[in-house]
């Protein structure tokens, strides 16, 4: 069996539709909505932000009309021998922040090649990359780890094989597939017949941190638990269109067993409907294995 975390439970609140009007205010009222009242964004920006284009301003996201896509992919951790059942068409997305649980996994291999633990610095990061979305703090873990090379050098040895790091320090344009999300789900959640490059202590690590979410970060993937989840979101509005990216990964319980679940999207008309159309796809996903078991 699945080494189990005591995860964080689902709450009937955070399911809601006024919360997630809210939840949605408050971002916007954040770092998104600081650069897109100040114009043009460069690349400078767009590094330390991982929340805009770094390409061109935005004067033409009016008149651009939402094309949205989603893609999911789900792995029933109670058959280890399964294979993800994909939902969508599997092709490359923007990461935007769900890259961030890639840095925390390659900081750590890197740390267990040297011998040794984090620092306490190290852990102030990624405990703010991860719990809250802290983008100073992933921005200084992936020059830490070595930017795109570090990333896809870990990567291979974790199983991904179709995640590109983003260019310089453009972290959340690292762009991937849900398959590949559930290979580094799966580096991190399942134990048993399941090898890992991570030891235990790296593993307990991330999965302790993504049970963490700041509450104001609790949507996505966790749409599709009835017990308990850990997760790792993302969003980015792209200033060339002014339509969002909304990401979601994690495992999370429903019934008596445990998923890996991730969910991509972009092309979104607003960042509430990206939320809304992500857990869609995620109760969606789990709920097809539920039937196929």
């Amino acid at each position: 069996m699945p080494y189990r975390l005591n995860l964080r439970p689902t709450t009937r609140s955070a399911r809601t539709p006024g919360r997630r009007a809210g939840l949605c205010a408050t971002l916007l009222t954040g770092s998104v909505a600081t650069l897109l009242a100040v114009g043009p964004v460069g690349p400078a920006a767009a590094a330390v932000t991982g929340t805009s284009d770094p390409s061109v301003s935005g004067t033409a996201r009016a008149t651009v009309p939402s094309e949205a896509r989603v893609t999911s992919a789900v792995l029933d951790l109670d058959y280890p021998g399964g294979q993800p059942l994909v939902h969508g068409k599997n092709l490359p997305y923007d990461t935007a922040s769900i890259i961030k649980v890639d840095i925390l996994a390659t900081l750590l291999l890197q740390a267990q090649d040297a011998g040794r633990g984090l620092t306490q610095q190290e852990r102030t990061r990624t405990e703010a990359m991860i719990e809250r979305s802290d983008n100073d703090a992933a921005t200084a873990l992936w020059r830490e780890i070595g930017q795109a090379p570090g990333l896809e050098a870990a990567n291979k040895r974790l199983g991904l094989s179709s995640t590109v790091g983003g260019d310089g320090g453009l972290w959340g344009l690292t762009r991937t597939t849900a398959t590949d999300q559930i290979r580094l789900l799966r580096a991190v959640f399942a134990d048993g017949g399941t090898s890992s490059a991570l030891t235990t202590a790296s593993r307990t690590y991330i999965r302790t941190l993504m049970t963490r979410i700041a509450t104001d970060q609790s949507w996505g993937v966790s749409a599709a638990s009835d017990s308990g989840w850990a997760l790792k979101n993302g969003w980015l509005q792209r200033s060339t269109t002014g339509l969002w990216d909304i990401n979601s990964v994690g495992e999370v319980t429903s019934g008596t067993h445990h998923y890996l679940v991730a969910v991509l999207s972009d092309g979104n008309a607003s960042m509430t409907g990206g939320i809304a159309a992500v857990e869609r796809a995620a109760r969606a996903a789990v709920a097809s294995v539920r039937v196929v078991g």
